[in-house]
């Protein structure tokens, strides 16, 4: 059966299966914040066997984009010091984690999985910090109060960007700013972007070991000309 995560004993399971089983550890170039992390044995089938309908567990590993763009707002705190922060498509929280590290007023982490949403929670707890937290696909509607917006790595699907880049561009209509973390995926609107900074990091799927160039982008409606590289960053 199912478990409906909005039960208090589900949620509370899923909570205690995620304290047990993904150890703390710290991120990678990010020595300020901890996450519970996926292992080899932490045995994330069960959350599968349980739920038919628990989807690919994101949350629990490190993503370039996410990487890159906590690691920037901690650089410089100056972006999000007493201002009203999104964290869209929050995955672990490690970017809603580092605004409120950094000095945001107000950070809202939004997932489409409950999943993530439990995650959050115990990951904010971890880094002491204060994140509300929402189970929805904001993409579909208006932006919420917010100043900024940051979205970590969610161009690696063609319709997902397409959803995006609708949503980023009802934000820029409203006058909110978009921050986006990449490592250059296939799908990311770079005739839209320009470039704040570069770091490399490990992403998805490689070992900690291993990093590559990930960019932390302003989106903009329309492309400056210093912004553009042109370099094929795949």
């Amino acid at each position: 059966m199912s478990p409906d995560l909005e039960s208090p004993t589900d949620r509370d399971w899923v909570r205690q299966f995620i304290i047990a089983n993904l150890p703390i550890l710290p991120v990678p170039g990010i020595p300020e914040i901890r996450l519970h992390k996926a292992a080899p044995n932490s045995g994330l089938r069960r959350l599968a066997e349980r739920d038919p309908q628990f989807g690919s567990p994101y949350w629990a590993h490190y993503w370039g984009g996410g990487l890159v763009l906590a690691r920037y707002l901690l650089d410089r705190p100056e972006t999000v010091i007493g201002r009203r922060v999104l964290d869209l498509g929050a995955g672990s929280g490690i970017v809603g984690i580092a605004a409120a590290k950094a000095g945001a007023a107000q950070v809202l982490a939004a997932d489409v999985d409950p999943y993530a949403i439990a995650a959050i929670e115990l990951n904010a707890a971890l880094n002491d910090v204060t994140i509300e937290t929402v189970i929805a696909d904001l993409a579909n509607g208006k932006p919420p109060a917010i100043d900024i917006v940051c979205v970590g790595d969610l161009f690696y699907d063609v319709a997902l960007a397409g959803r995006i880049i609708t949503f980023l561009d009802r934000c820029l209509a409203q006058g909110i700013t978009i921050l986006i973390g990449d490592p250059w995926r296939a799908h990311l609107p770079t005739s839209r972007l320009r470039l704040l900074a570069e770091y490399s990091v490990p992403d998805f799927g490689d070992g900690t070991a291993s990093a590559r160039p990930s960019g932390v982008f302003a989106f903009e409606s329309s492309m400056s000309p210093q912004g553009e590289d042109g370099q094929d960053r795949s």
